[in-house]
């Protein structure tokens, strides 16, 4: 892909996110507009809206599996990988705002590789648990609530505060929060 023609559908694809997560019914000419491309230039890449939509969230997608990855969820320390975890997150989350888990519905696919992971998170949660790292009176679910509101809000409510900081203040306050 040429140069210019992946700058374009990087712009593509991040406008997309952002304008459907402010409004899931966002027209491709919307977004192409805002996109500062040609209406022509999203329907040569994408057929319709749902192919779109796909691309947005395999986009994000991938940057969520690679967070996943580089946090080595089994292989570090617990304290560690959690760290890493939000720190990479926290950037994923600003860059694709679009709500994968309602949206996702109507891909299959996608919504099956984002089960996938969320399982990933929810077995990192669970041995962060069994490592004593949560009191044992905590239930996995509330833990993966918590996690997932705390990072939402240090992603968005204080999109200024720099992804490590921001890992640093939510890790604190997780770990300590619901620590024995």
């Amino acid at each position: 892909m040429r140069a210019d023609a992946a700058r374009n559908l990087a712009a593509v694809l991040r406008t997309g996110a952002r304008l459907l997560a402010e409004d899931p019914s966002t027209s491709i000419s919307a977004i192409a507009s805002a996109a500062g491309v040609d209406r022509t230039t999203v329907h040569r890449r994408f057929a319709n809206r749902e192919a779109l939509l796909s691309a947005v969230f395999q986009a994000k997608l991938d940057s969520a599996e690679r967070v996943l990855d580089d946090s080595r969820l089994t292989e570090a320390p617990v304290a560690v990988a959690l760290h890493r975890y939000v720190e990479g997150i926290i950037p994923v989350s600003r860059d694709w705002p679009v709500d994968t888990r309602r949206m996702m519905r109507a891909d299959p696919a996608a919504d099956s590789r984002r089960q996938q992971q969320s399982q990933r998170l929810d077995d990192f949660l669970q041995r962060a648990s069994d490592e004593g790292y949560l009191r044992p009176d905590t239930s996995p679910a509330w833990a993966r609530a918590v996690l997932d509101q705390l990072v939402e809000t240090a992603a968005h409510h204080f999109p200024e505060t720099a992804p490590p900081r921001a890992a640093d203040l939510v890790v604190e306050t997780f770990l300590n929060g619901l620590g024995p």
